[in-house]
């Protein structure tokens, strides 16, 4: 694959693979509420999907997705590679592990080193250069806050303090001409958003529902939102299942009165859920919320097929990361290895291109901007700054080659050192992982970097990850993952790789043929 540096703007047709056909560039839609957890799709629990992972579904309705997932692939064994808001976003814009595009950890102004590189070359920078019109709607969450306040000069969008929000100047957007959008702001019915002028929108409704409405009005195009006659890129990034999950308000009341008067015992068939946690009574507001999400996705693709552009847009469902909702014992909601943070949905569908199928090829986040954008016909575009996979082939199987990864990274980080002021300087890495076909693993270090933790899973025998394999009794499982995983940290060239922390922590080193 010729990955190139320098982005030359090119036609809007691309020659079809294989046929020699010249074709319209496709449209692209990319979906990605967060913290939706694979768990929280019904379909799962279907006779032609449940054989795949091997657990059982929440009891969600969701039946928009369960119909998209008909007309998708849908991937079993998608990852986020360092499960994050902020991290993820940094990696899917511009393919590139946290240390490279420069968002290490979640964003806000005690950590001004956590932000996107303003240099960096984004999925978005590459199809405007290449004559597509892009538009970003929702949640950012990419970058440090900053006293850019549009109608406050000099002073951050808030009285925060430490400040999360954040509003995205038209010199950093990375070609997106078209803006609606946020650093973050969880409260569900009064959002907030800066659109393409700068002018604050506050619209005193459900984001989901506005969001998808403003989505809309992109496809329709009424009032010059997007370059007619030209391919579009659309991201679209709900806040919603996200926290807040705590009361009726946080979730709209008919989907609330699905799941309002169900028991502990009908909300969590995880038998690694731990009920007597505090945080037991969110899910009925977060499956609410996944079903708010569904509806307006389903609003969302009935749009696209009335105005007759469906058969040429592909179409994502994804996250940026998992909930465990009480699984493992842990409040912590995200940022673990866990299957409930770590796996996420992953559906693409492409009509006439991409056949419905479940399939379990590991994805990682680093590969999302490469994939789609040789999907789009932009292979030979794909920046020489882009560290993850094309796996194109793989989801159009049209023989080409493919490298098809067998393992994936897990990146773990926490704050670094704090000054007198309490700025945070640089991020820890307080853990590294690996994933194969079979087994997740773990590697925790304290900040004197021994070892703190081991967590080994047979993800395959043991689905819901309730025995943790003891390191010390099993040295050849264990070997054979730790190469696996230096083979993963070198290909990342991660800090851990860098200064040899595996050799330092006296790890075995082997070859993986898990």
């Amino acid at each position: 694959m010729d990955k190139k540096k320098w982005i030359v703007p090119v036609s809007g047709l691309a020659l079809a693979a294989c046929t020699g056909e010249v074709q319209e560039r496709p449209n692209i839609i990319y979906v990605f509420p967060d913290q939706f957890r694979n768990q929280s799709l019904a379909f799962w629990n279907d006779e032609e999907y449940a054989e795949h992972v091997r657990w059982k579904a929440d009891p969600v309705r969701s039946p928009n997705l369960d119909r998209f997932a008909d007309e998708a692939v849908v991937l079993s064994r998608a990852v986020s590679t360092c499960p994050l808001s902020s991290p993820y976003r940094g990696m899917f814009l511009t393919g590139m592990y946290p240390e490279r595009s420069g968002v290490t950890l979640n964003c806000m102004a005690l950590r001004p080193e956590s932000t996107l590189n303003p240099d960096a070359i984004c999925i978005s920078d590459v199809f405007a250069a290449n004559g597509y019109s892009c538009g970003y709607i929702g949640k950012l969450h990419a970058e440090t806050p900053m006293k850019n306040d549009p109608a406050n000069p000099g002073h951050y969008v808030s009285d925060r303090n430490p400040e999360w929000d954040a509003y995205t100047p038209p010199e950093r957007r990375h070609g997106f001409s078209y803006w609606y959008s946020y650093g973050t702001y969880d409260v569900h019915k009064d959002p907030h958003y800066w659109d393409t002028e700068g002018v604050r929108h506050d619209p005193h409704e459900y984001s989901v529902k506005h969001e998808t409405d403003k989505a809309i009005e992109f496809l329709r195009n009424g009032n010059g939102e997007r370059k007619e006659g030209a391919p579009f890129f659309l991201a679209l990034a709900y806040n919603p299942p996200h926290s807040p999950y705590e009361k009726a308000e946080d979730c709209m009341p008919e989907d609330y009165a699905i799941y309002g008067d169900m028991g502990y015992s009908e909300l969590y068939v995880r038998p690694n859920a731990d009920t007597t946690l505090s945080k037991a009574p969110a899910a009925r507001y977060y499956f609410a919320n996944v079903t708010g999400v569904d509806r307006e996705f389903g609003r969302l693709l009935d749009e696209l097929e009335r105005l007759g552009l469906d058969r040429n847009t592909i179409v994502v469902f994804t996250s940026d990361h998992g909930e465990t909702m009480c699984s493992q014992g842990t409040l912590d909601p995200k940022n673990s290895i866990y299957t409930e943070s770590f796996n996420v949905p992953f559906m693409i569908r492409y009509p006439e291109k991409i056949r419905h199928r479940v399939d379990s090829t590991m994805l990682s986040t680093t590969d999302i901007m490469p994939t789609m954008l040789a999907l789009a016909g932009l292979e030979d575009e794909i920046p020489e700054s882009a560290q993850g996979r094309n796996l194109a082939s793989v989801l159009l199987e049209d023989g080409k080659e493919c490298d098809i990864p067998d393992a994936a990274l897990y990146i773990r980080n926490v704050d670094g050192e704090k000054d007198g002021n309490g700025i945070i300087h640089g991020f820890f890495p307080v853990a590294r992982g690996v994933k194969t076909d079979r087994y997740s693993m773990e590697i925790a270090i304290g900040r004197d970097t021994t070892i703190s933790r081991v967590l080994i899973f047979d993800d395959w025998n043991d689905p819901y990850q309730l025995e943790n394999i003891p390191y010390k009794d099993n040295p050849e499982l264990f070997a054979a993952l730790c190469g696996k995983l230096e083979e993963k940290l070198e290909e990342a060239d991660d800090v851990w790789h860098r200064e040899g922390f595996m050799e330092k922590l006296g790890t075995p080193t082997g070859k993986n043929d898990q």
